[in-house]
């Protein structure tokens, strides 16, 4: 009865905004267009599958590579960082980076040093790999590893928070800042539609009621190439 209950209302969500499924996106139109929907109808469109871990190994990712201007010296990790910088930084030979300051969303932290930021992979390499990713190709997973396409893929944070997270889902970690939540969620869910990556069981249904508890929040999601 519950579940017939949400499937109605993801259904009459859907009637609010327009919308392509993922499968029928990929099928219809190539060209890079992306689909905002509600998190609740976002939610039911992730594929289930039980999650493998087998023959994993973080060099099956290769990164960071030279990023989106081979020629400027600065690798994929470095650009994100000079993205998202809020005062930029001094760009000094080899990309070094000089000075600057960032906003950690995680954990709610203002960082003033470089070397003191990771780049999270939204959602993290292993778990793309039990998702999904152990049956793309190399290039695929490289493509995806360094994916500066999509604003919400990779993501500037504290140390701390990013191995606090490591490879955990949602069902097992949120960021300690808890006014972000639904925003973390959301970001997830869209990393994980635009790579057409899977969830499981326990995922599926903490991402339920986390879209449950964030009414209004959407997903924005372009298909990855």
């Amino acid at each position: 009865m519950i579940k017939n209950l949400r499937r109605a209302a993801i259904a009459a969500a859907l009637l609010l905004v327009p919308f392509v499924a993922p499968a029928q996106a990929h099928a219809q139109d190539r060209s890079a267009e992306a689909y905002t929907l509600p998190m609740t109808a976002a939610v039911y469109y992730l594929p289930l599958a039980a999650e493998v871990r087998d023959g994993y190994a973080r060099t099956s990712f290769k990164h960071w590579n030279a990023g989106k201007i081979p020629t400027d010296g600065c690798n994929t990790r470095m650009e994100v960082l000079l993205s998202e910088a809020v005062d930029a930084p001094a760009v000094l030979p080899g990309c070094k980076l000089s000075g600057g300051r960032w906003w950690s969303y995680y954990d709610a932290k203002w960082l003033t040093s470089a070397s003191a930021l990771d780049v999270d992979h939204m959602v993290p390499l292993a778990e793309a790999w039990d998702s999904g990713a152990s049956q793309w190709t190399a290039e695929r997973r490289e493509a995806y590893a360094n994916d500066l396409d999509a604003q919400t893929s990779l993501v500037a944070v504290s140390a701390a928070s990013n191995r606090s997270k490591a490879d955990q889902d949602p069902a097992e970690w949120l960021p300690p800042a808890v006014d972000v939540t639904c925003r973390y969620a959301s970001e997830w869910i869209a990393t994980k539609l635009r790579w057409g990556l899977t969830v499981d069981a326990v995922e599926s249904e903490a991402l339920t009621q986390l879209a449950d508890a964030c009414p209004g929040t959407t997903v924005t999601y372009e298909p990855a190439p």
